[in-house]
C-alpha cells in the first residue's frame, strides 16, 4: 500500500512529534485545529500534549451556537466558525493547521479566539510557503512552522 492510499502511521506520528517539538505545552490551555487537515494535526497534537481540542470549521458545519469570522480568499470570500462556549476568557490557545499560505484563514481563527476573550499563544503549521507572505497577516502573533519553502 502506498502513501496516497492511506495515511502512513509512522510518518503521521513523526509529523505530530515534529509539531510538538516547537510547542511549549505549559503555556497553552487548548488547541484549535482549522478545517480540515488542521483537525488531523490538531487533535493528535492535543492528545499528545494532554490538552483540549477545538475544531474551527467552515460555516454551517458545527452543531451548536457559533461565532463567525469572514475572511478573504485569493478568489473570493469564506467564513469559519467556532462554538461560542469552546474558550473561556483568558485561556491561552495554540492554533494548528497543515499549511500557512496567504494567512487569511489563520488570521480569521485568531480573530475568533479574540472574540471569545481568549489569548492566542501561538500558531503552528507543518508547512509554510514563505513566498506567499502569510506570516505578514499574523505579524502580531508567535508563528512557527516545521518546514518552510
Amino acid at each position: 500500500m502506498c502513501i496516497r492510499d492511506s495515511i502512513n502511521p509512522k510518518l503521521l506520528s513523526m509529523s505530530v512529534e515534529a509539531l510538538a517539538s516547537h510547542v511549549d505545552s505549559s503555556s497553552i490551555d487548548k488547541i484549535i485545529g482549522i478545517d480540515a487537515r488542521g483537525f488531523i494535526f490538531g487533535s493528535l497534537l492535543a492528545n499528545l500534549l494532554g490538552k483540549g481540542f477545538i475544531p474551527v470549521r467552515k460555516e454551517g458545519k458545527l452543531p451548536w451556537q457559533t461565532e463567525s469570522q469572514a475572511y478573504d480568499l485569493e478568489y473570493g470570500k469564506s467564513v469559519i466558525e467556532i462554538h461560542k462556549d469552546s474558550i473561556k476568557p483568558g485561556e491561552k490557545i495554540l492554533i494548528v493547521d497543515d499549511l500557512l499560505a496567504t494567512g487569511g484563514t489563520a488570521e480569521a481563527a485568531v480573530k475568533l479566539v479574540e472574540k471569545l476573550s481568549g489569548t492566542v499563544d501561538s500558531l503552528i503549521f507543518f508547512i509554510e510557503l514563505e513566498f506567499l507572505k502569510g506570516r505578514e497577516l499574523l505579524k502580531n502573533t508567535n508563528v512557527k512552522s516545521v518546514l518552510k519553502y
